[in-house]
């Protein structure tokens, strides 16, 4: 490690420990996200304790991310009303509710009343997040905290891949219960946002919490810290926060443009049929060169490096070029996986080359994890006023929440065709996201969140002001 690295990181622990525990409900959104894909074929199948229809075993794919888009309006009132810190122990708490019930359930009824409610605290804990990291993170860090809720995501997706096909079935639900314990147990005790205390008027308290969060600052620094801040809400303050000022103001309107296209790209990009089907669409492409339990777990772990390893370069080399990359790489594989579905389905042999789709699947898992599969989330807390940041974050999650919607109905509607017609239109979309990144994406490595929004708003920065631009 270089002095540099050592130099970003110094008296960051607060932080880091703040973020890593904040985001553990993320970790059971992850294992929620996966756990139809090792468990639809076993509800379906005759060791199944709970009877299950296909038809229920796709509902369950959906009630989540439908659980996701009722539980918008309470996750725009409890951010703002009770606060960051506040809405992720919710969050938490609901969580550990829904395990319990989903490890007792004698019916599918109670799952899926259990996954709705999870998809609402999924939703929630998506959207405080990121703006509690943002807010607490030195701009130094700001990436490589805010990358941690998908580490932490992938965390539950690859426990859900392992434990799934090989142990009981209640086992997923006690991991998940112990991960929202602990989270309910560490986090309560770390600090409230400085941002949202000085936002409600709270300076003593926001005060104590920078300190907590900024160890080695001196007295001077913290309160130069704590006045940028105020005169940043301030400012912000000024600019009426409306829904419709979404549309109005064009700042606003180039963020949510952009979170748009990011966030619904994700899924678009066939990140929630691979999270949610990836054991049917190996069993379909019919590889003899690897158990395809073993490949979905590889499949999770690859994710999962490769988000730890973008989280560590993201304030290197940049948001923007790691998501040209990413998205171009994704289609790259979802094309070869669409041609090898294509030749199976006219008749052709693939035996030969079965190991096709097991490459491609891996590989996707990497380069869509080390970008697209990432840096939306990050950039979703860096580019919407402090006002508007509430109301904005949650419409982009709406925005998420819908593309995941329409992926899974267009896999389950269009592989019935042929499983390379849904394939084919997730390349295209990729491929899309990468052209739309390249020219209307702005690159936000290294900036205060005001100088995001000077620059979102189209005014210079300074001389030397980054020359990427916004549509």
């Amino acid at each position: 490690m270089t002095v540099k690295n050592i130099n970003i990181f110094r008296n960051t622990g607060t932080q880091i420990l703040a973020a890593v525990t904040g985001t553990l409900v993320a970790a059971s959104d992850g294992m929620s996200f996966g756990w139809t894909s090792p468990m639809g074929p076993y509800l379906v199948g005759e060791e199944s304790h709970i009877f299950t229809t296909e038809t229920q075993a796709e509902l369950l794919e959906t009630i989540s991310l439908l659980g996701s888009f009722c539980g918008l309006p309470f996750t725009i009132y409890f951010v703002d009303k009770i606060g960051r810190k506040k809405s992720l122990l919710l969050a938490a708490v609901v969580v550990l509710l829904n395990w319990i019930a989903i490890g007792l359930a004698d019916r599918i009824e109670y799952i899926f009343v259990a996954r709705f409610f999870a998809g609402m605290a999924g939703d929630m804990s998506f959207v405080a997040a990121p703006m509690y990291i943002a807010e607490i993170a030195d701009s130094k860090i700001r990436g490589f905290l805010s990358s941690i809720i998908y580490i932490m995501m992938l965390i539950g997706l690859v426990l859900v891949y392992t434990l799934g096909p090989f142990a009981p079935f209640y086992a997923i639900p006690i991991a998940g219960v112990i991960l929202a314990s602990i989270q309910l147990l560490v986090f309560t005790f770390q600090p409230e946002s400085p941002y949202y205390l000085l936002y409600k008027n709270k300076p003593e308290k926001a005060k104590k919490s920078l300190e907590r969060l900024r160890p080695g600052l001196s007295d001077i620094d913290l309160d130069k810290e704590l006045k940028d801040i105020s005169a940043g809400i301030e400012r912000q303050k000024t600019e009426k926060g409306r829904p419709q000022d979404l549309l109005l103001v064009s700042s606003n309107r180039k963020a949510i443009t952009i979170m748009t296209v990011l966030n619904a790209g994700q899924h678009m990009a066939c990140i929630s049929v691979m999270y949610m089907n990836l054991h049917p669409i190996l069993n379909a492409a019919g590889s003899i060169y690897l158990d395809n339990n073993i490949t979905a777990i590889i499949f999770a772990i690859i994710m999962l490096i490769a988000s730890i390893f973008a989280s560590c370069t993201i304030d290197k080399y940049g948001r923007k070029n790691i998501l040209i990359v990413s998205s171009f790489l994704s289609g790259v594989c979802l094309l070869a996986l669409s041609v090898y579905f294509h030749l199976q389905f006219l008749g052709y042999d693939v035996s030969t080359v079965s190991w096709i789709p097991i490459a491609s699947v891996l590989v996707y898992a990497g380069a869509f994890k080390y970008g697209l599969g990432l840096v939306p989330i990050v950039i979703t807390a860096e580019i919407f006023p402090a006002k508007m940041k509430a109301i904005g974050m949650t419409v982009a999650d709406v925005m998420f929440v819908v593309g995941g919607i329409a992926s899974i109905q267009l896999y389950q509607f269009l592989h019935k065709i042929g499983m390379y017609v849904p394939f084919y239109l997730f390349t295209a979309c990729a491929f899309m996201v990468a052209l739309y990144s390249a020219f209307c994406i702005p690159e936000t490595k290294g900036k205060s969140l005001e100088e995001i929004q000077i620059m979102l708003k189209g005014d210079k920065l300074s001389k030397n002001e980054d020359k990427n631009g916004v549509c």
